[in-house]
């Protein structure tokens, strides 16, 4: 026998609210809504712009656009295909703020998976990643590459199923 699952779903304006605001109710534990939670909390970490900074000007730049973020004497850098801002924030709170798309890959660097060109493996158990149209390079970890190539799994994936 066939059981649906049914869903109840309530869409309400409110032209008060300074900040949209989405309230999951559920009665139990269930991996539909769980994955429905993380999506909409990527969905909202995507969508967002991070403040940055280079020389005596502020910028914000989309998420997006940021290739790989890294740290250089107690600085952390937010690098985009040509250029390098300084950024406020640190490692363990970009992790925090950015999307999925975005995975620790040392104690100093953070990369987003969608730039990813190559990975190529050096005699010291060290990954050297590739990004693409650029020349830039960083390096991924031992102990961080499994969830790397976990993350990475996961966009071949979803890249195959838009196909």
């Amino acid at each position: 026998m066939y059981r649906r699952n049914r869903m109840k779903f309530t869409l309400l304006q409110d032209d008060d609210l300074e900040v949209d605001e989405i309230i999951i109710k559920h009665n139990a534990n269930s991996k539909t809504i769980s994955d429905l939670y993380n999506y909409l909390l990527n969905q909202s970490k995507a969508s967002s712009s991070l403040e940055l900074y280079k020389d005596d000007q502020q910028f914000y730049l989309s998420i997006d656009d940021l290739v790989f973020f890294e740290t250089d004497d107690n600085v952390i850098y937010a690098h985009t295909i040509d250029q390098a801002y300084q950024t406020k924030y640190k490692l363990y709170e970009l992790e925090e703020l950015l999307p999925d798309s975005f995975v620790r890959i040392s104690k100093s660097a953070i990369c987003n998976v969608s730039y990813i060109y190559s990975i190529n493996r050096n005699l010291t158990s060290l990954r050297l990643i590739k990004f693409k149209n650029t020349n830039k390079e960083v390096y991924v970890s031992r102990m961080y590459y499994p969830s790397l190539k976990s993350q990475l799994e996961k966009r071949l994936y979803n890249e195959l199923q838009k196909k």
